[in-house]
């Protein structure tokens, strides 16, 4: 009798397992990962040469960002390829970001990505149409230098 449970064990041990639910329920957790993190979207203007800084950091935060590039000939662009002519251009563009972001109750940040060959007077005329606009944390995009 010993050996006729023996056998019935060997059989039950070579059943074969399906393992399509195990890989269907691997894929779905991937694509719910992928969708419910949060990636830093932010289009690079490649018009843009920034500057380069020893201290630079990576900002910690990135959500409520309004990026705005300021190319080599002075020209104001926003992330969206649309070009800011005027203050008062500028103004509205961060004003909107601003009220999208406390309706959501994200505090609103200036990322302001500026040529390294740009006037100082550009970049003090779009911090304050932004201040104007209720913006007041700017982050300045700058490239590191290796050490």
């Amino acid at each position: 009798m010993a050996s006729k449970k023996r056998v019935e064990l060997e059989v039950e041990d070579g059943i074969p397992m399906d393992m399509s639910p195990m890989i269907d329920m691997t894929f779905l957790l991937l694509v719910f990962f992928m969708v419910a993190s949060h990636l830093i979207t932010v289009q690079i203007d490649r018009r843009v040469e920034p500057p380069t800084a020893k201290n630079a950091q990576v900002a910690k935060e990135s959500s409520g960002r309004v990026v705005v590039n300021i190319l080599a000939d002075g020209s104001i662009w926003g992330q969206n390829e649309e070009e800011l002519p005027t203050t008062e251009a500028i103004q509205d563009y961060v004003d909107q970001t601003r009220v999208r972001n406390e309706a959501n109750g994200i505090p609103t940040r200036l990322n302001l990505r500026a040529d390294k060959n740009v006037d100082t007077r550009d970049i003090k005329k779009v911090v304050q149409a932004a201040g104007e606009a209720g913006v007041s944390e700017v982050i300045f995009g700058s490239l590191t230098v290796e050490k």
